[in-house]
């Protein structure tokens, strides 16, 4: 496997609607979704898209036991989430700090639904239908969000809240870069 570069804001890749995935189980989807996992763990992720690597498909993966961009953060299972669907169990959103690979060095608070359930695949073709909450579920939305084409910063409601992470964080590793 291999590390691959993470697109950052303003490649007008990252904007893209990614296309489903319609074969499971072949050697360029196990490829890219190691690819996936390398670039994440080499930069303390706690999840990736595949259009943040410019690979346009509904594939993001993520998951954690301790992270440090996230160190109150609760343990998140390691998931492969192929052509997901969401399902918002509630209409109740709570407002928390985001960061994002693509989004380098800024940290903003986001408006997510709290409770979920995913439907999807993993890698080889198996079903995948959990329902979650909390940060697992903030997680979640914000990798799908990328395969919309969305980043983060077009969700937040109030900008005195978003802003570079030293300066708002200034107790995270300085080398972080989110």
């Amino acid at each position: 496997m291999a590390l691959r570069e993470i697109l950052r804001m303003g490649d007008p890749r990252l904007l893209r609607q990614a296309e489903p995935v319609a074969q499971f189980d072949t050697e360029e989807l196990h490829a890219l979704v190691g690819d996936l996992f390398d670039t994440m763990y080499a930069v303390d992720g706690a999840g990736l898209a595949a259009p943040q690597i410019g690979v346009n498909l509904q594939v993001v993966i993520f998951g954690f036991k301790k992270n440090v961009r996230y160190p109150d953060a609760p343990e998140v299972p390691e998931t492969v989430l192929i052509n997901p669907v969401l399902t918002f169990l509630s209409d109740t959103l709570e407002d928390g700090w985001e960061g994002c690979l693509s989004v380098p060095g800024l940290r903003g608070v986001v408006p997510r639904h709290t409770s979920l359930r995913y439907t999807g695949f993993d890698q080889y073709g198996h079903v995948i239908d959990r329902t979650v909450e909390g940060f697992h579920a903030r997680v979640v939305q914000h990798e799908c969000d990328h395969l919309l084409g969305i980043l983060y910063p077009m969700r937040i409601r109030d900008f005195t809240q978003f802003g570079f992470t030293d300066i708002l964080f200034p107790d995270l590793d300085p080398n972080d870069d989110d």
